[in-house]
C-alpha cells in the first residue's frame, strides 16, 4: 500500500494492476492500452504525472516511464516538454484511408484521386514500347546503372516541380509512401521523433509507428507550419528532422508562403534537421512556387511522387537526396525494393521526354478546375478550404459536430469522406473539418450526387 493516500485525490487516471504479473511496467502498459480502448481514457485525457503514478501504484519511477515509453512508441500518448503526457487525439482513428476493396454503396469522396479521364498519354506510349522488337526486357529485373537517361527524364519533372538537382542525386522508388519509409528506416531509429504539421499526411504517421518513430505536432499559423515552433522544436523537442508537404497540404489543403518557405529552411540549416519534402502534389501548380530543397539542398530529402499528378498506377517517385544521406536511403530502398519496374520507369520517363507529362497534367488540371467550380457552387454557404487546382479541399463543420461525427453520418447517408481525427498528430485537438476529395467520384454526376448529399448534411446543422 503506497505512503500517501490517493483516495480522494483527484487523478485522471487510477489504473488496478495485478503485480505478481511479470514484467510490471508491460502490464500496466496493456492496462492503459486497454483503458484508452475501452474508452475509460479520452482522447486529449492528461494523464497523471509519472512520480504520482509510481507513488499512488507504489512501483519505481522507471516502471511508470518504461510503461509510458511503450505505449508513446505505439502512437497511444505523447508527451510534450512542459505540458505533460496525454491521450493521443488520433489514438483511436484509423489512419488507413485506401482500403482493400472499393465501396460498392458509397460515392467515394474520401481517397484523394486525380481524375481518369485524362490518361491517353500514357497509353499511346504503352502501345508504343510494347511493339518493339525487345519488348521482353520491361519485364525484367531493371539495374540503376543502366538508368541514367530515366534519371535526366526525373531531374526534368523535378524541375518542373521547383527543384533544380542533378542526376547524381536521384534515386528511384515505388511511390512516395516507398520514399519516405526507406528514408525514415534510414535516418530514424526506433524511438527517435521528427516534427510534423498537426494535422498531417496518414501515410507518414502509418510508416513512423511501424518504425518506432514519434511524430511530433509543431503547431500552425494560417494552415502553414510556424517557424517559431518549429524553432521551438528544435530546442526542445529532440526531433531530429521535419515532414513537410508545403504544397497543396494533405489534409488542408493550404500552400506554404515562400517567406515561411525560406525560414524553415534557414532553421533546419541552423540546427542540422533533416527535411523530408514530400511534392507529390506540386506539378498541380500553373507555376510551382521554389520547393522547401531549393533553400536547403543540404538538408532535403525531396519526394516527386507521380500517382497524384500523372496517375496512381505508375507506383514510381523521383527522390533527390542529398549527399550525405544518399548511402544509408539507397541501402534501405534496396532492402524495401530490390528495383523498380523496368516497365513503369521507362514510361514515365519516355513521358516526361516527350512532353507528353504536360498534356497529361493539363488534362487533370481541367478537370480539376471543373469540378472544383461545382464544389464551389453546392458549398457556396460553407467554409471549404484549397483551390480550384487541388484534388482535395477541407470543408470546416458547422454547429459543433466533429469530424469523426461528420464522417459516420455522411457515410449512413452514402458518401465516403475523411474526418481531421484521421490525420491529427499526438496531442493536437483536431479540427471540426473533414477532407473531401474532388477528383474520386468517377464522374461529374456523381460529384454532383455526392456534394448534393453532404449540402443537406451541412444545412441540417445550421
Amino acid at each position: 500500500m503506497p505512503i500517501n493516500s490517493f483516495e480522494n485525490y483527484p487523478m485522471s487516471w487510477k489504473p488496478s494492476i495485478n503485480k505478481t504479473e511479470k514484467p510490471i511496467y508491460q502490464a500496466l502498459a496493456r492496462q492503459l492500452e486497454k483503458d484508452i480502448l475501452d474508452g475509460v481514457l479520452l482522447p486529449g485525457t492528461k494523464l497523471p504525472p509519472q512520480r504520482e503514478l509510481a507513488d499512488y501504484l507504489d512501483l519505481n519511477l522507471s516502471t511508470i516511464s518504461k510503461a509510458f515509453k511503450v505505449c508513446e512508441l505505439n502512437g497511444l500518448i505523447c508527451a510534450s516538454v512542459g505540458s505533460g503526457t496525454f491521450v493521443s487525439y488520433d489514438a483511436l482513428s484509423n489512419a488507413y484511408l485506401l482500403e482493400d476493396t472499393k465501396p460498392q454503396h458509397l460515392i467515394e469522396m474520401g481517397a484523394t484521386l486525380p481524375d481518369n479521364a485524362s490518361y491517353e498519354p500514357l497509353l499511346i506510349q504503352l502501345k508504343s514500347m510494347l511493339q518493339e522488337t525487345d519488348y521482353e526486357k520491361w519485364f525484367g529485373y531493371g539495374r540503376t546503372g543502366e538508368s541514367f537517361w530515366q534519371k535526366d527524364a526525373a531531374k526534368k519533372l523535378i524541375r518542373r516541380g521547383g527543384f533544380e538537382t542533378t542526376i547524381e542525386h536521384i534515386l528511384f522508388a515505388n511511390g512516395a509512401q516507398n520514399a519516405i519509409a526507406a528514408t525514415l528506416a534510414s535516418l530514424c531509429k526506433p524511438g527517435e521523433r521528427i516534427g510534423v504539421d498537426q494535422h498531417t499526411y496518414p501515410g507518414l504517421k502509418t510508416v513512423a509507428a511501424m518504425l518506432n518513430v514519434q511524430t511530433v505536432p509543431i503547431k500552425s499559423e494560417n494552415y502553414e507550419m510556424s517557424p517559431t515552433s518549429f524553432e521551438y522544436a528544435c530546442k526542445n523537442e529532440s526531433i531530429k528532422g521535419i515532414y513537410l508537404m508545403p504544397d497543396y497540404h494533405n489534409p488542408t489543403a493550404s500552400v506554404m508562403s515562400i517567406e515561411n518557405r525560406k525560414k524553415i529552411a534557414g532553421i533546419a540549416k541552423k540546427y542540422n534537421q533533416f527535411i523530408i519534402e514530400d511534392g507529390s502534389y506540386h506539378l498541380l501548380n500553373n507555376e510551382p512556387l521554389p520547393a522547401v530543397a531549393s533553400f536547403a539542398p543540404e538538408q532535403a530529402i525531396y519526394i516527386a511522387g507521380l500517382s497524384k499528378a500523372l496517375a496512381p498506377g505508375l507506383r514510381l517517385a523521383y527522390v533527390a537526396v542529398p549527399g550525405q544521406y544518399k548511402e544509408p536511403i539507397s541501402k534501405a530502398l534496396y532492402n524495401l525494393n530490390i528495383t523498380v519496374s523496368p516497365l513503369l520507369a521507362e514510361l514515365t520517363a519516355r513521358t516526361i521526354v516527350s512532353n507528353q507529362f504536360e498534356v497529361l497534367i493539363e488534362g487533370h488540371r481541367k478537370q480539376t478546375i471543373q469540378r472544383n467550380q461545382i464544389v464551389n457552387r453546392y458549398l457556396s454557404e460553407y467554409t471549404c478550404l484549397g483551390v480550384e487546382t487541388g484534388i482535395f479541399r477541407w470543408l470546416l463543420l458547422p454547429g459543433k459536430i466533429t469530424g469523426a461525427e461528420f464522417e459516420t453520418l455522411a457515410e449512413q447517408e452514402g458518401v465516403q469522406v475523411y474526418a481531421a481525427e484521421r490525420f491529427v498528430v499526438g496531442n493536437s485537438c483536431p479540427e471540426r473539418a473533414v477532407r473531401i476529395s474532388v477528383c474520386a467520384p468517377n464522374t461529374i454526376q456523381e460529384l454532383e450526387q455526392g456534394l448534393i448529399i453532404l449540402k443537406r448534411l451541412l444545412n441540417e446543422l445550421t
